[in-house]
């Protein structure tokens, strides 16, 4: 399948935003839903083999069924929670020796659990640091001999809530982390040839989703949330999938370490204020 989005410049090198030739395989966690499957179909649109985890088998078929009508690929999925270590673990593995390499890791899947500080318990702190900052590391952990074959790189998402104080303070402290985990790593790994960076999208406008909902639900509350941001509108998931694409991509070799907010300038990360 040709890279239709690649052009070459004048020395040769390629002036592209695509994770590079078509064959690249990447792997995306929670990658069926939301964010996750948008940034599955833009690289579905460039060629990539992917490989998908999630925990809904019909999220799971619906992307993968989408992926083949719209861009004739095949598409590995995988139904599992990534709170499962060993399957998560195995999920990678298994991907890296479906496709016989390892281009791209791009972990998603993420969440909280628990409200605020006097509601929660330390299960809930616990959990939400495992989804948050476990996940990736273990998914990471398994991938990065993969990676460093292929001169590969990882794509950890994060939130505006990581580097902007909102509740709940666990979820903001699992991001926090997270961000700070991916410029260590990248460290760690950049002797290897590995890239780790983050991306932390601001509140995004995903049907079905908290800020849909509200949306619907109070509209007046949901205009006044819009006020938060310059350009007057949530951030769509598109719009993140891109730029997790370009930092998967040639052009962005020197990045490395980064935090890349793409949040449309949005101050506060909740509609009820700090």
């Amino acid at each position: 399948m040709n890279d239709t989005d690649g052009t070459a410049d004048r020395g040769g090198a390629r002036e592209s935003g695509t994770p590079g030739p078509a064959g690249r395989a990447v792997i995306v966690t929670g990658g069926s839903r939301g964010l996750g499957r948008q940034t599955t179909l833009r690289l579905a649109a460039q060629g990539c083999d992917l490989a998908v985890c999630g925990r809904d088998a019909a999220s799971l078929d619906a992307v993968a069924e989408e992926v083949r009508a719209r861009y004739g690929r095949a598409l590995h999925t995988a139904r599992l929670d990534v709170l499962d270590e060993s399957a998560l673990a195995a999920f990678v593995r298994e991907s890296a020796a479906r496709f016989g390499r390892l281009d791209g890791l791009v972990t998603v899947a993420g969440g909280a659990r628990g409200a605020d500080l006097r509601g929660t318990e330390a299960s809930d702190w616990d959990l939400t640091g495992r989804l948050n900052i476990t996940h990736p590391a273990i998914a990471l952990r398994e991938a990065a001999d993969h990676l460093a074959g292929t001169g590969g790189s990882a794509v950890l998402v994060s939130s505006v809530s990581g580097w902007k104080p909102a509740p709940p303070a666990q979820y903001a402290a699992a991001k926090a982390a997270q961000i700070h985990m991916a410029a260590s790593l990248a460290r760690e790994l950049g002797p290897r040839g590995v890239r780790v960076n983050c991306v932390s999208p601001g509140s995004m406008l995903i049907e079905g989703k908290g800020w849909a909902r509200l949306r619907d639900e109070d509209p007046r509350a949901y205009r006044e949330f819009e006020k938060e941001f310059p350009g007057g509108r949530l951030v769509d998931p598109r719009d993140v999938a891109e730029v997790i694409a370009f930092l998967l991509s040639d052009r962005a070799r020197a990045v490395n370490g980064a935090n890349i907010p793409v949040d449309g300038g949005q101050n506060a990360p909740s509609a009820y204020g700090y």
